[in-house]
């Protein structure tokens, strides 16, 4: 068992030295983070980034997504709406499958099998739905 002191790992909880015995695996777990850490502040001086070198902390994702304006969001949900009464305004094997397709995210072949039928009939269903949904529009 290794000492590892706490005021070093948490220096703002622990304000004076506590030691704590850690296994082998744990001692080299922190370490590992701490050499990560260390190489992430290595490549933010050495390429100056100031902030982060990955949008997860929504720095960049705020200056690259716009906000949308309320129009905007009206628009979006108007045009869902239509799409989704289009979608049951075909016929009703058509749009199960689309459904399934395009909403649920299956692929034809789980749809094949679900349905107990051919890929290539749900294949030719999608597009047939497709085209009667080009024409609607």
């Amino acid at each position: 068992m290794k000492k590892v002191n706490l005021r070093d790992l948490y220096p703002d909880v622990y304000k004076n030295d506590h030691f704590v015995g850690v296994t082998e695996d744990v001692l080299e777990a922190i370490r590992a983070a701490e050499r990560a850490e260390a190489a992430y502040d290595r490549k933010m001086y050495r390429y100056k980034a100031y902030y982060s070198l990955d949008n997860d902390n929504g720095i960049e994702n705020a200056v690259l997504m716009k906000p949308q304006m309320p129009e905007m969001i009206l628009e979006e949900k108007q045009l869902r709406e239509q799409l989704y009464t289009a979608v049951m305004a075909l016929p009703e094997k058509q749009a199960k499958r689309i459904y399934a397709r395009y909403y649920l995210g299956m692929r034809v072949s789980e749809i094949a099998v679900a349905e107990g039928v051919d890929p290539s009939r749900v294949r030719d269903s999608i597009r047939r739905g497709l085209k009667q949904l080009a024409k609607y529009f």
